[in-house]
């Protein structure tokens, strides 16, 4: 929402000014954007513009991008939103766009994109130029109509991704011994340190979040002053806490919604910030412990895990915020194998009790955690697993894998 008090400025177009009544106010600045476009070609049509031979550009072409802002910015994906990300990977799929093909490839997409993709193999390294020191390349990469310079800019993210994921790292580790070296509050995980790169504060952020599943902030301090990055669950609004904390003098600026938010503040006012976050995130709780939850969807047998079942599921997307992919849970399997696979990931194979179905699964970024410590210990033990049914892409064919959100032991 936005403040009653708005900068001076010829126009401010925002669905969420508070004189405004647009039913459009969960769109992400990319789609106001959009609008925006829309609205001023059909004025320049009106106007008699194109009337002189002029060519209308293509919008709809332009959907691709769209569609990639959209999902990179976790907005909910209802309403436009979702007609937006819907339509926009149909134009995304003809690889019209030479710097999202290039960007594609690179990344090792060789199935049609889907949201997922947009917001965990594309949106990333786009973004990974800015966070680690060279902003223009994905812009550069967006616009050109160079085959060739495209695969050159992202070649280039692709390296700066990979860059970016090694500082990601150091900071998380050192991020968690911080965490859990000192007295933490059970509604905040909060961070702070000299020299950490702001370009992977909210990724850190993000992954403290899921590690402690409450609200978590990450501090980057230099020459007296720490830009911060925070990250939320469901219930617990960070974003207007980070406003009343501005509001209140802690912060040089800052503000974000409910399950994000960005703020500078000045290093002398850390622990007054985070003192502050702490009382306005636990108003109500009386100091108790947050206690994490995971939906599920539905209930599933693991002979059921079929490609047809994931054909059903696909009809629901666009998957993101606000139209979260179903999530299943496989009750009473036995867990046959455990490997570590890649970047920290373990990869498992699932039976029934009786070994007439098996099914391969994978847990992204389990190693060291309690999920990895406790698949890799009860092997041959009946569990409880909840996750996400996916087409298999290393195997092919009609090949299915489960996505492992949670394990937990089967009663008795």
């Amino acid at each position: 929402m936005a403040e009653p008090l708005l900068p001076r400025a010829a126009a401010i177009v925002n669905p969420n000014r508070l004189d405004e009544e647009s039913p459009h106010g969960a769109l992400a600045a990319v789609g106001i954007a959009f609008l925006l476009v829309v609205a001023v070609n059909r004025a320049l049509r009106r106007a008699g513009w194109y009337a002189g031979g002029r060519a209308e550009p293509d919008l709809m072409g332009w959907l691709d991008l769209v569609a990639l802002g959209t999902v990179c910015d976790v907005v909910p994906l209802a309403g436009l939103n979702r007609a937006f990300v819907a339509q926009g990977i149909k134009v995304a799929r003809r690889n019209a766009n030479p710097g999202l093909a290039a960007l594609a490839a690179v990344a090792g997409v060789n199935e049609p994109l889907e949201a997922y993709h947009l917001g965990f193999a594309l949106g990333p390294r786009v973004n990974a130029g800015g966070r680690v020191g060279a902003a223009d390349l994905g812009a550069r990469l967006l616009a050109t109509d160079d085959p060739a310079l495209a695969a050159d800019l992202a070649q280039r993210l692709d390296t700066h991704n990979r860059e970016r994921r090694d500082i990601e790292a150091r900071t998380l580790e050192a991020a968690i011994a911080m965490v859990e070296g000192a007295a933490q509050s059970p509604v905040l995980a909060f961070a702070a340190a000299q020299n950490w790169h702001p370009g992977v504060i909210g990724i850190v952020a993000a992954r403290l979040k899921e590690r402690y599943e409450r609200p978590a902030c990450v501090v980057a301090l230099g020459d007296g002053v720490g830009r911060g990055s925070g990250r939320s669950i469901a219930g617990l609004p960070l974003g207007p806490a980070v406003i009343a904390a501005r509001q209140a003098g802690l912060l040089i600026n800052g503000g974000g919604h409910a399950m994000a938010a960005g703020f500078t503040v000045a290093a002398d006012e850390l622990d007054a910030l985070r003192e502050f976050l702490i009382e306005r995130l636990g108003d109500g709780l009386d100091h108790e412990r947050l206690v994490p939850e995971l939906r599920v969807d539905a209930v599933l047998s693991l002979g059921a895990a079929q490609a047809e079942l994931i054909g059903h599921v696909e009809r629901l997307a666009p998957f993101g915020a606000g139209n979260p992919e179903p999530r299943f849970v496989l009750p009473g399997v036995r867990v046959v194998h455990t490997e570590a696979v890649g970047n920290g990931h373990l990869r498992c194979t699932l039976a029934d009790p009786l070994d007439t179905a098996r099914l391969r699964a994978i847990a992204f970024r389990a190693a060291g955690t309690p999920l990895g410590q406790f698949l890799a210990e009860t092997r041959g033990a009946t569990v409880h697993v909840a996750g996400y049914l996916r087409r298999d892409g290393w195997r092919g064919g009609e090949a299915v894998q489960l996505l492992i959100d949670d394990a937990a032991p089967a009663a008795g």
